[in-house]
This record gives structure tokens, sequence and C-alpha cells, in this order.
């Protein structure tokens, strides 16, 4: 996860230092036609704010509706998940095994592209793809078995001081946002939401014990290979908060029939 988080950083940093190099030469025609379809690279809502003061400053007469798109890192989401048992957040007996310690069961996600339509000053639409992260941190000593029809464990004879179960995905958000004008500080209030699918791209144990150290294992370890749920933040300037709700079950595993997952935090990057 720090190699990705790394090397979206480089590339937003050259992709920053490239739009400023275009941008001197750009000609009066390019600069038009910028004003139909603005591809760039963003943190936060600083360079969709350029735009927009461009857009009212310099060409008063340029159209409200535009599309956007590009290469960006926003909607950074961290916070915590919780296992919903057939509507309970206490996990039935035969989930039991999966108790969790609540404040170390966490989720991390962020968006790397998007492409959408800017309606007016206040809404826009747009579809997104990033990846997303739940981390689950087990309270008992057992190690998760890999390569099982079912979601199955065995008992472990050794003391983890960490035995952490997370799946991996790439999210694909169809996001509706609505946002206020700019008061005299210049930040706003927004309000987002929209449905999302997700496609697995694996399981992971991680293990800790003096006994054996450091050990890691990957598997589906039967998640859902499809997931989909759906989205809700409001927040002011760039940090809000977010809640997750994902209406399949967790597990692609007939045991584990009715044990679905969500998510609440904070978001940075809003725009």
């Amino acid at each position: 996860m720090k190699r990705i988080l790394f090397t979206l950083l480089i590339i937003g940093m050259v992709s920053t230092i490239s739009q400023k190099g275009n941008a001197q030469q750009d000609t009066t025609a390019v600069k038009k036609k910028r004003h139909n379809l603005n591809l760039h690279t963003t943190f936060g809502d600083n360079e969709e704010k350029k735009i927009s003061h461009q857009d009212t400053t310099k060409h008063p007469s340029a159209p409200k509706g535009r599309f956007l798109g590009g290469i960006t890192f926003t909607r950074l989401d961290i916070g915590y998940s919780r296992l919903i048992d057939n509507g309970s957040f206490t996990l039935s007996p035969k989930n039991s095994f999966l108790d969790y310690r609540g404040a170390k069961t966490s989720t991390v996600s962020f968006d790397v592209l998007y492409f959408g339509y800017r309606f007016n000053p206040n809404f826009k639409v747009y579809l997104a793809g990033g990846f997303d992260w739940t981390l689950i941190r087990l309270k008992n000593n057992i190690t998760i078995q890999e390569n099982t029809p079912d979601l199955t464990y065995v008992e472990s004879p050794v003391a983890f001081s960490k035995n952490r179960f997370s799946s991996s995905y790439v999210h694909i958000p169809l996001n509706f946002e609505f946002r206020s004008k700019e008061n005299a500080k210049g930040k706003r209030f927004y309000f987002v939401l929209g449905p999302e699918v997700s496609f697995l791209l694996n399981g992971k144990v991680k293990q800790i014990s003096d006994e054996n150290g450091k050990q890691k294992f990957t598997d589906d370890y039967d998640f859902q290979p499809v997931r989909i749920g759906g989205t809700v933040r409001i927040g002011y300037g760039g940090i809000g908060l977010f809640t997750k709700y994902y209406f399949n079950n967790m597990f692609n595993s007939a045991p584990q029939s009715g044990l679905k997952n969500m998510a609440f935090g904070i978001t940075f990057g809003l725009n």
C-alpha cells in the first residue's frame, strides 16, 4: 500500500509540473477548447476552483456545463469497519471466530481516476476508480484457512500479537455531488452520495508471534468477488465524514450468509 501511495504522489507531481509548462505554451484556440473538456491532475478541490475562477472571470460567456476528468488523489477515506450479522452488530455463534478488536478494525480507500460532467457550479456527476482495503484485527488465536470451499479456520497453539484478516478491492463509484456557493472564506459545503461496485483483488492474513515471527498468507478467503454498496459523504472545504454500506454478503460462503460490512470515518480531499 505504501508503494501505491508513493507512486500516486510521484505521478501527481510530474503531471502538475507538466501542466504548468504546457500552460505557458497554450494558444488562444486551445484555451477555448478547455471549457468543454477539462482533463487534469488534482489533489482535492484546488484545480477545479482554479478552472471555475477562470471560467467566470476571463470567459464570462463560457457554458456552465463542462466535462471533467483525469488522474486524481481525492476522496481519501480513513475510518472504522464493522461487521453486521443479519442486522446485528453482535456476531452469531457460527461467526464468533471472527470476533474482532473494534478500535483496530479499519478501512482505507481513495480514488485515482475520475470522469464526469459538471452541470452547473453546484452539481456534478462523475464515475471514479480507486482502491479499498478492509482490515479486520481478530481477537482469537486462529488462522483462516486457504483454498477451502467455505470460510474455515484452525485454532493456533501460539499467541498472536497481531492477527489481521484483510481484503483488497478495486472500487468504481458513481457519485452525485451537490455543493453550496462559496462563502466569504472561499469554502463550500458538500453532499455526495451514490452506488459503487467493487472487484476483489485478494484477501490476506498477516500474523505476528514470538514463535513464528511475521507471517503473511494470500488467498481469496471466500471474500465476495463482486461487492455492491453505497456511500454518503458530507463535508466542508476539503474535509468531511463518510458512511459506506455493502448490500451483499461479505463472504461467498454459505455459513456466513447474512454477514455484511459497513464503514464510517473521515474523508480528505472532497472536490
